[in-house]
């Protein structure tokens, strides 16, 4: 069953954001576009290298008015002591949340039950908390921020201009595509 469209459910959950603990909710995401970003755990191999790179490009996120959500079942704690312990995670600025319970998981549809913890999966949600697009892949493979960012940026424009739609890399200012009669065929 495809989550497109799905609206996240109410949830809260304690985070770790600037040296200090928060609480973070369903209120806090809608308004804006964000994107929840879950990965397997902390203190693990693949995850600091995807988390970094979206750190990296965080600032560009926030350009287009979209929040980043980092998202394991580890605990805030947890997160706290990653922070504390790892250069690489020390250049997190965006709320890193914990799920020890699997809560946003589950309703992700990314927890793996028999192990405790999430799928990589990343999620782009509309203003309104509604899930526009995502992506989930194995626990071995590493995820692109600047491919995310992108589809961000094409989910944005889409929303805006529901009357064109974006081919295949498109990046904000080329071209789109306005569906009609004229283009079946011609493309």
């Amino acid at each position: 069953m495809s989550l497109i469209n799905k609206e996240v459910s109410d949830f809260s959950t304690d985070a770790y954001l600037n040296e200090m603990f928060t609480t973070v909710s369903k209120k806090d995401i809608l308004g804006k576009w964000s994107v929840f970003f879950f990965y397997p755990a902390d203190f693990t191999f693949v995850c600091p290298t995807e988390l970094e790179d979206l750190a990296n490009t965080y600032d560009k996120f926030q350009e287009i008015g979209c929040e980043i959500y980092s998202v394991s079942c580890d605990t805030h704690f947890v997160h706290k002591a990653w922070h504390d312990a790892s250069d690489t995670i020390k250049k997190i600025k965006f709320p890193m949340l914990g799920d020890p319970t699997g809560t946003l998981a589950r309703d992700f549809d990314v927890l793996i039950e028999a192990e405790g913890i999430a799928d990589r999966g990343s999620f782009i949600i509309n203003p309104e908390g509604k899930i526009v697009g995502y992506e989930v892949i194995e626990g071995s493979v590493g995820r692109n921020a600047e491919e995310l960012l992108r589809r961000v940026q094409a989910a944005q424009f889409v929303a805006k201009h529901g009357s064109e739609v974006c081919p295949a890399n498109w990046h904000p200012g080329a071209k789109t595509l306005k569906p009609g009669i004229d283009l079946v065929g011609e493309i």
